[in-house]
C-alpha cells in the first residue's frame, strides 16, 4: 500500500482512514474534501484545521500527503487528482471513498438532487433525543416520494464511486491488483425503518450493486477488487441529525466498553487496514461480499443489552441509565471543543493554511 486516494478525506472514517494508511504504511496519501476556510472574523470548518494538522504532523514525520479542497463530486475534481497522482504520486494502489454530502450537482447534467432522511412505505414512529434541550420524546417520520428516493439514490448511492474509478481507470492510474472500498453502515432492527429500509438505505443497496461492478471491472483489467465496509456507528454530524440514532449512541458505547470491544474511528480503521487491506491479510467478507467491520456492535449480547433498556429511557433517567453526556462531550469534540490539554485561553491562529 503505497498510493492511496481518500475521497471525502477530512473527518470521521475518511480521515481515520488516510492516518491508517500514512502512519500505519507509510503510504502516499490524497485527499480530497470539500471544508470552508477561514474569512476574516470567520474560523474556517472543523475539518478543514483537522486537514492542517494532518498536513502539520505528515511533514514532520516525513510523509508525503497532497490535498484537494473542491467538489468532490465535479468533474474538475476528478480530473485535478489525476493531475497530482501523475506528477507527484504513483498509480493508486487504495481508493477509499468516505464521501458523505446532503447535495450533489451532476457534473453531466447540472441537475441538485438533495438527499432525505426519511422511512419508505409507511411512517415511521419511535422515540428520540430532543438534542437542543435533552428531552426523550417520539418521532414519527412521514414516508418518502419517490422522487425523494431518487434523489437520495443520486446523492449517496455508488454513481460518484463509480465515476472516480473510471477516470482514474482511464487516466492509467489504478495500479495492479488496486482496491477500492466504501464506506457503509446497516445498524441495529431498531433503527432499519429509518436507515437500512429507509431512503439512506436505498442509497447504500446502490451502493452494494456498484461494488459489485466494480469488482468484476477490476478484477477483469488490473486483477484488482472492490469491496464495502459496514463499520460501526460513531458519533458524527451526520449521524447525529438522524432521529432515533442519538439514543442508539447512547446505549451502544456502555454495552461494548462492559466487554472491551469499544472502537473510535481510529481504532476501528487501524484494524480494517491491518486485519484485511494489509500485504497478506485475508479479506473475509459476508454473504453479500461486504466486509463486515461492525461484527462487535452487531454482537447479540451487546444487541440485547440495547434492547433491554431502550424501553426504560425516558427524560427523567437518560442521564443515569445511558450514556447520554459522553454522547454530547463527543459530539461538542468533532468541533474542537472540550478536548482534555486544550487551553480555550490562550491565543491562537486561526486562519490557517493548507
Amino acid at each position: 500500500m503505497r498510493n492511496v486516494l481518500v475521497i471525502g478525506a477530512s473527518t470521521g472514517y475518511g480521515l481515520a482512514s488516510r492516518i491508517a494508511a500514512a502512519w500505519g504504511f507509510g503510504a502516499r496519501t490524497l485527499g480530497i474534501f470539500f471544508e470552508r476556510p477561514a474569512d476574516g472574523v470567520k474560523t474556517a470548518s472543523a475539518g478543514f484545521y483537522n486537514t492542517a494538522a494532518f498536513h502539520e504532523f505528515a511533514r514532520r514525520d516525513g510523509l508525503f500527503a497532497a490535498c484537494m479542497n473542491l467538489d468532490a463530486f465535479s468533474d474538475a475534481a476528478k480530473a485535478q487528482a489525476a493531475e497530482i497522482i501523475r506528477k507527484e504520486m504513483a498509480p493508486i494502489d487504495l481508493v477509499v471513498y468516505s464521501l458523505a454530502s446532503p447535495r450533489r450537482v451532476h457534473p453531466r447534467t447540472g441537475q441538485v438532487f438533495n438527499s432525505t432522511l426519511k422511512p419508505v412505505g409507511k411512517p415511521f414512529t419511535n422515540k428520540t433525543i430532543d438534542l437542543d434541550v435533552g428531552k426523550v420524546m417520539p418521532v414519527t417520520l412521514e414516508p418518502a416520494s419517490e422522487q425523494e428516493v431518487t434523489e437520495t439514490v443520486a446523492v449517496m448511492g455508488g454513481e460518484d464511486w463509480e465515476m472516480w474509478i473510471d477516470a482514474l481507470l482511464a487516466e492509467g492510474l489504478l495500479a495492479p491488483g488496486a482496491r477500492t472500498i466504501a464506506y457503509s453502515y446497516i445498524g441495529p432492527e431498531v433503527t432499519w425503518p429509518i436507515y437500512r429500509d429507509g431512503t439512506i438505505g436505498q442509497a447504500k443497496k446502490d451502493v452494494d450493486a456498484t461494488a459489485q461492478r466494480l469488482n468484476t471491472k477490476l478484477k477483469t483489467k488490473l486483477d484488482g477488487s472492490a469491496y464495502v465496509s459496514v463499520n460501526k456507528a460513531v458519533v458524527t454530524q451526520a449521524s447525529s441529525a438522524i432521529p432515533v440514532v442519538p439514543l442508539y449512541l447512547s446505549l451502544l458505547p456502555p454495552a461494548l466498553k462492559a466487554r472491551g470491544l469499544d472502537e473510535g474511528t481510529i481504532e476501528q480503521m487501524r484494524r480494517l487496514f491491518f486485519d484485511f487491506l494489509g500485504e497478506g491479510a485475508k479479506i473475509s467478507t459476508d454473504e453479500a461480499g461486504r466486509i463486515r467491520m461492525d461484527d462487535r456492535e452487531m454482537r447479540m449480547d451487546v444487541q440485547t443489552d440495547i434492547t433491554r433498556v431502550w424501553p426504560q429511557v425516558t427524560t427523567e433517567n437518560l442521564r443515569q441509565i445511558t450514556a447520554y453526556e459522553d454522547f454530547q462531550r463527543e459530539f461538542r469534540s468533532l468541533f474542537g471543543f472540550e478536548l482534555e490539554g486544550v487551553d480555550y485561553d490562550a491565543p491562537v491562529e486561526t486562519d490557517v493554511q493548507l
